[in-house]
């Protein structure tokens, strides 16, 4: 058994996956697996896997499941995983050469320190840029919360989490939405849980125009549940610093009302009420907005 699994949900990306294969075959430290779940693609996905694990270059295991969503298919995937560590790799990106040559030997480095959840990598684009933001301070150990919302660190990192703690965690699951945002697991992991961010990139991305990520608002607008749990979790947090409770208590407002909620139950159920009332009036106006721009 390998000590990293590189996971890859994947939804009718053949054309992109063959630059993730090619990445992984030219690792300098063979020390892992790659797990790819199909979260029920159409284009010829399956067939292409199947090729690859025929060519036995890497160890490669293959799932498929009626399409539900990227969040569904990682909860599938990190229970089937046995490794120590679990690295997440969307399937229309790619790895440098050592990247996982970086991450297990930043793990021999850091794996005795108590309470880690994992490590938390740079991502850059293809031309070397870092995606949003260096971390101000190397190697620092702290919570996802301190170091990212706290601190300001927007954009897409490179997460390698422990398996064992991220099996804890599993995605929640709406019925009838496909959409949950990552944050999620990674803020009920915050406070239980530090990780260590390491000032290396371990990851390339070039956003698609029809990725997850740039698909935005609509996408999420049709899994207003999955929203309203994102904005609770960061609201009933005592240590989310206030630009960042102002900005859930709108979203949380806004898609509560995509949801169907009825007000008394938004209300009931956030902690600051008078934040809640403050921010009511602008919520409901940019709620109607989006409402007639995206539904």
């Amino acid at each position: 058994m390998s000590t990293v699994t590189i996971l890859t949900p994947t939804y009718n990306r053949a054309d992109f996956l063959p630059k993730l294969y090619e990445s992984l075959i030219r690792q300098t430290n063979p020390d892992f697996d790659w797990l790819v779940v199909d979260d029920g693609s159409d284009d010829g996905t399956s067939g292409l896997i199947r090729q690859y694990m025929q060519e036995k270059k890497i160890r490669i295991f293959y799932e498929r499941q009626q399409n539900a969503g990227k969040h569904t298919a990682l909860n599938r995937g990190i229970a089937m995983i046995e490794s120590e560590l679990t690295f997440i790799v969307d399937s229309d990106d790619y790895l440098p050469k050592d990247a996982v040559d970086t991450i297990l030997t930043c793990h021999e480095k850091y794996k005795n320190i108590p309470n880690l959840c994992g490590y938390s990598f740079l991502r850059c684009h293809s031309d070397g840029r870092v995606n949003t933001a260096y971390f101000p301070e190397d190697e620092k150990t702290d919570t996802y919360l301190h170091v990212r919302i706290n601190g300001n660190i927007g954009g897409d990192k490179a997460e390698v989490f422990y398996t064992a703690v991220l099996k804890k965690y599993p995605f929640p699951v709406f019925a009838g939405e496909k959409y949950m945002p990552e944050d999620v697991v990674w803020m009920r992991m915050s406070g239980p849980y530090q990780m260590v961010h390491i000032n290396k990139n371990v990851y390339i991305c070039d956003y698609l125009e029809n990725g997850l990520t740039n698909t935005g608002r609509r996408m999420k607008i049709h899994s207003p549940k999955g929203m309203v749990l994102r904005s609770q979790i960061y609201l009933e947090n005592a240590e989310t610093c206030l630009k960042v409770r102002v900005k859930m208590m709108v979203l949380y407002i806004i898609y509560g009302h995509f949801a169907g909620y009825e007000r008394k139950r938004l209300f009931a159920q956030v902690p600051d009420k008078w934040l809640y009332i403050a921010c009511f009036l602008p919520s409901f106006v940019l709620y109607k907005k989006w409402d007639r721009d995206y539904r």
